[in-house]
């Protein structure tokens, strides 16, 4: 008897479609937010969050077009560049929580986005507060 295999988080949250729409939400945040817009050169964020689905999709395993396109996600080194204080990350991490409880998700997966996300703003953090 075989066993079946196990769902990745991204199987487990829709896939593509639920990272697209997560992304998109997010974006409409951050496109309004006068801290953090002024992070984001240029415009257009589509680029921005066409790399954030790709790289999110990939963490959670789902296809590796992340790494292919970019290289290795270096995440704090991408974000350098960029003043992120307390007060950034605070921000950042409250339109991330408003977009994920804007889709319907499993709570496992709810869960696991939100600590996962939790972790990663802190860890971006490059500045001391003003």
């Amino acid at each position: 008897m075989s066993t079946p295999a196990r769902l990745t988080i991204f199987e487990l949250a829709g896939g593509e479609e639920t990272f697209r729409r997560l992304v998109d939400r997010f974006y409409a945040g951050v496109a309004s937010d006068p801290l953090l817009r002024p992070l984001y050169p240029g415009e257009d964020l589509s680029g921005a969050a066409e790399r954030l689905r790709l790289f999110l999709e990939q963490y959670w395993g789902g296809p590796p077009a992340y790494s292919e396109r970019r290289g290795h996600p270096r995440l704090r080194m991408r974000h350098l560049p960029f003043a992120i204080g307390r007060a950034e990350r605070d921000a950042w991490l409250r339109h991330m929580k408003e977009a994920v409880d804007s889709i319907d998700l499993h709570p496992k997966v709810r869960s696991a986005f939100l600590e996962y996300f939790e972790a990663a703003s802190t860890a971006m953090i490059n500045r001391a507060d003003r």
